[in-house]
């Protein structure tokens, strides 16, 4: 059985998540604050982390940090709505993948199976990997096996989105808000615009990455 660890200050949303979890046969432990949760993972095993960001004594990033330092162990950010906090600043500092709030159950879920199949994914905070593609987070850079890809700024943190989500499926609004912003007033189409120049670029006969799934939106997974 995999145990996870929720480190969340707010008692209904902890509780929340820890009947969740249990009821999916998972072994649950919490903490209240930054420095009980730090102390136990120090202190035990746990195959994952549920970490908000805004906790007393310490705070989550701190913890992120702190974590990080000793252990290998996938860490999931849950974020406030109103937190700007980079994407590419949450993987620095040490997090695996993030949520923000409010979420729905079955996105957490997923989020949590992904992250233990693929442990090793993002212990290389340089680099996110999927098949023959590797996103550099500090040059910018896509490669597909040995080829250099060239994106725009608007199709590199496209991309990123759907490599740090890989194999969840994700919607249009979720999309404009994470690489648009909240604000954002024109056309939701202007995100099928960017998945086909993301296609252009990156498949061929072969390789198929970017899947439509109509009613939804789109998902990074493998068709080659």
């Amino acid at each position: 059985m995999k145990t996870i660890i929720i480190i969340e200050d707010e008692k209904k949303i902890r509780r929340f998540l820890q009947l969740e979890l249990e009821h999916e046969g998972y072994s649950v432990i919490t903490a209240e604050d930054g420095e009980e949760g730090l102390n136990k993972v120090k202190n035990n095993h746990y195959d994952i982390v549920l970490l908000d960001l805004m906790l007393p004594k310490l705070s989550g990033e701190e913890v992120c940090k702190e974590i990080r330092e000793v252990s290998e162990i996938p860490i999931i950010i849950l974020t406030a709505k109103d937190q700007t906090l980079n994407k590419v600043e949450l993987l620095d500092m040490g997090a695996d993948d993030y949520l923000t709030k409010p979420f729905a159950i079955e996105e957490l879920l997923a989020r949590i199976r992904v992250a233990l199949r693929n442990k090793k994914d993002f212990t290389d905070n340089r680099f996110l990997t999927y098949y023959s593609l590797k996103l550099d987070l500090e040059t910018k850079i896509l490669y597909r096996d040995d080829e250099e890809i060239s994106l725009t700024k608007k199709e590199f943190n496209l991309f990123y989105l759907l490599m740090l989500n890989k194999e969840i499926v994700i919607s249009r609004e979720k999309i404009l808000e994470e690489v648009w912003g909240y604000d954002f007033l024109g056309d939701e189409k202007i995100v099928d615009v960017y998945i086909n120049a993301l296609r252009k670029k990156i498949e061929n006969e072969e390789e198929k990455y970017i899947q439509t799934v109509r009613g939804f939106g789109y998902t990074l997974k493998s068709r080659g």
